[in-house]
């Protein structure tokens, strides 16, 4: 690792995600220089690259999430908005899709969310959007509320659609999650019995994880995008699901 490297690396320590632009006039190299360095340092596993930026290897922050794919999760986000009425009150997990989603309806209409996200409630802020941010345990790394307390504050609001992240799907296991905590908290929300949908890029379908999210029959509708393989697609309406393709960005 040479000296640069080691200035690339500690910014990215010390400010957790920093863009290829910002690193390019800290060390006073160009960009390409910069992407060059980044695919050194990722292959070395000192740090990962996401559209854009470097962050360190154990990031799950949100908006970092979110800049991946971003074109795709936006047009995803706006077919979403696109169900919900003005008026309604919709529940918005979370997640970088449900994140962009929020923004979205919080731009085009008039609604109230309820939200277990303190980075989806942070980013309304400025908007004329009704928040309602359930509490909790807050988990920090995911910025989310979870836990019993938020299990009772979920039972005790009412939401006619709920937007859902998964981490993964197999036509044998069904959508599942990969925490606990935040798995117990979608439970919850599946128990009300509102129309639940799952907002998700293709990548999710085919992996699988330790925690159920289900029983299947309590969603109602996928949207995804049109990279979800055919077999999977037809599994999904074999198991009474509508399923909704977004085109993929060129």
């Amino acid at each position: 690792m040479n000296s640069r490297q080691q200035i690339i690396l500690q910014m990215v320590i010390d400010q957790g995600r920093v863009s290829v632009v910002d690193l390019a006039k800290a060390t006073g190299v160009s960009e390409v220089t910069i992407r060059q360095d980044l695919n050194v340092l990722e292959k070395q596993s000192y740090l990962r690259r996401a559209h854009g930026y470097a962050v360190p290897l154990d990031s799950e922050d949100v908006e970092t999430r979110m800049m991946n794919n971003f074109a795709l999760k936006r047009e995803l986000a706006e077919f979403a908005a696109s169900l919900v009425s003005n008026g309604e009150t919709v529940f918005i997990e979370n997640g970088s899709s449900n994140a962009l989603l929020a923004r979205t309806l919080a731009e085009q209409k008039e609604v109230t969310i309820v939200t277990v996200s303190s980075y989806i409630a942070h980013l309304l802020k400025e908007t004329r959007c009704e928040v309602i941010l359930l509490g909790g345990i807050y988990q920090k790394k995911s910025e989310s509320m979870v836990g019993p307390l938020t299990r009772q504050y979920v039972q005790q609001v009412h939401f006619s659609k709920a937007f859902i992240g998964i981490d993964g799907w197999q036509p044998e296991t069904g959508f599942t999650g990969r925490d606990m905590m935040r798995a117990d908290v979608v439970n919850a929300v599946l128990e009300k019995g509102c129309e639940t949908i799952v907002l998700t890029d293709s990548s999710k379908f085919g992996a699988v994880h330790p925690y159920t999210l289900g029983p299947l029959a309590r969603f109602s509708r996928v949207i995804t995008d049109d990279r979800l393989k055919e077999e999977h697609r037809t599994q999904l309406q074999r198991d009474g699901l509508q399923v909704d393709i977004v085109a993929c960005p060129l």
